[in-house]
């Protein structure tokens, strides 16, 4: 699977979603639902009621990009049901789509050096 880079902003969808929606449809309820635009290059994250499957929707630059995932055997960790959206690092997004405990993920912060030897 290809990755978006860690400059890239990654919003998850916290309520489930009808899987059976499209790129024009989740595109849509990016715009009327999240209140956010679906064409600014940040990648949108759905989950599917049972929490088994996910969708990524992804503006490239050309057109709408949507990847899907179903665990066999298992459920995706997913925040608490409620009406919004939240935003993900990129390792948490990682693991989440791996189907991994996102929550117990932290991303190193690092800082430029403060003098160049």
């Amino acid at each position: 699977m290809m990755f978006p880079s860690n400059r890239v902003r990654i919003m998850v969808a916290t309520k489930p979603v009808d899987f059976r929606k499209g790129h024009d449809g989740l595109a849509a309820l990016v715009s009327s639902v999240l209140r956010k635009d679906p064409f600014t290059g940040t990648v949108f994250v759905f989950r599917s009621r049972r929490a088994d499957r996910l969708k990524l929707l992804h503006w490239d630059g050309t057109g709408l990009v949507m990847a899907c995932k179903r665990l066999e055997d298992a459920r995706f960790a997913w925040p608490a049901i409620r009406d919004g959206i939240m935003a993900l690092n990129h390792a948490p997004f990682e693991a989440l789509f791996a189907g991994l405990d996102w929550r117990k993920v932290k991303a190193l912060e690092t800082r430029p050096p403060a003098a160049a030897e």
